[in-house]
């Protein structure tokens, strides 16, 4: 049996992290709503329930707290090194950096293969990989704006201290609250392109951030994790909302993607962005009321222009509006989606490396007619 493009609707394995109901228009994370959890919790909280399974009690999220931070914590010997290495990479964009210097981490801190590592081992090294993403990204961007690292702030929480690496400003709590609504919305979400990656690194026995690093590879694919700044691309092209209908029709008269709209899993609203929306609307401001109505014109277009489609915003649309009213620069948005995005692969690289079997489909040649014995005249 020769599966359909894209292994649309075909099952690879088994998990208890989350799944996608596309039809229900619904997702979670273990056995909870992940948009109630959004709306809900900290980010460090989820976190802990991706990688240990429950959601932690006060005494259990104070531990978790501090070990995270202190899992953020760089020597100075192990900062001079990274810096080296983004130093050499500056020039280029922020998830470029981030790929190179996390390899860089991974040599420096000793990473060993899966294969051998026993549990404790594989969640520590999973902590700290996560951990270390966000400075890693945020000195990324420092760098390639000629400026030096900035000292990190635990006592900001995960999402406010990012906030600061990323602004140098005291974030707002407004802002945290926003950033963290999208930063868990896009912990995990199924098995999308890049989670399936590092589950697939991960099952060769690879270490993890090998894993990881996997993960970005395919998160810089505009189709996977480049799109909230194309989106907004799109709405500055668009400028106001009167010239929304006739930017969609030349769109599709030209035979170019509509950026933002669409999902390969969802047929109806993408929960994601319909909290994203009720967010962006939360903090107000010029984007996100063009973003509204951008948005009614666009998908008025689509169905006259597809019927047999459902076409809605997605979670990138919405994405872009709440990351730049919080004070992230564009080129910024990707690499922050991997800093939540981050934490659902360690979940999984974990989850796929006690399976201890390599992931290895076949393939369905479709070349020339060959026999055997064939060879060149």
């Amino acid at each position: 049996m020769v599966a359909p493009p894209g292994l649309s609707g075909v099952i690879v394995a088994d998990t208890t992290i989350g799944d996608v109901r596309g039809e229900e228009g619904f997702f979670h994370y273990r056995q909870y709503d992940a948009t109630a959890l959004a709306r809900e919790r900290s980010f460090e909280e989820v976190w802990h329930l991706l990688i240990r399974g429950t959601l932690p009690n006060d005494t259990e999220l104070s531990a978790w707290t501090r070990l995270t931070a202190e899992a953020a914590t760089i020597p100075d010997d192990l900062a001079y090194g990274l810096l080296e290495v983004m130093h050499a990479s500056a020039g280029n964009e922020p998830l470029v950096t981030l790929r190179t210097a996390l390899s860089a981490y991974g040599a420096l801190v000793g990473d060993g293969p899966l294969w051998d590592s026993d549990e404790p081992t594989k969640e520590r090294a999973a902590i700290r990989d996560a951990a270390v993403v966000p400075w890693l990204v945020a000195t990324a961007h420092q760098l390639a704006q000629g400026a030096g690292p900035r000292a990190p702030r635990p006592e900001l929480g995960h999402v406010g201290n990012y906030l600061w690496l990323v602004t140098g400003s005291e974030p707002a709590p407004e802002h945290i609250a926003a950033l963290t609504r999208y930063l868990i919305l896009t912990i995990d979400h199924g098995f999308n392109n890049s989670t399936f990656t590092a589950r697939t690194v991960a099952s060769t026995g690879a270490d993890l951030t090998a894993c990881l690093v996997a993960g970005i590879g395919a998160l810089s694919g505009p189709l996977h994790g480049g799109a909230p700044s194309r989106a907004l691309d799109a709405l500055d092209e668009i400028g106001t909302a009167d010239r929304a209908r006739q930017w969609a029709l030349d769109q599709l008269a030209s035979g170019n993607r509509v950026m933002g709209f669409g999902h390969a899993v969802y047929r109806g609203p993408d929960p994601r962005s319909e909290l994203l929306k009720e967010t962006a609307i939360e903090l107000g401001g010029a984007s996100a009321e063009l973003a509204v109505h951008v948005e009614a014109k666009v998908v008025s277009v689509l169905a006259e222009a597809k019927p047999d489609r459902v076409l809605r915003a997605n979670v990138e649309y919405y994405a872009g509006v709440v990351m730049q009213e919080c004070g992230i620069p564009r080129e910024m948005f990707t690499p922050t989606f991997a800093c939540s995005r981050v934490v659902g692969w360690t979940a999984h690289v974990l989850e796929q490396s006690r399976d201890r079997k390599i992931i290895r489909p076949l393939s369905h040649y479709s070349g020339p007619e060959v026999g055997r014995g064939s060879s060149p005249v």
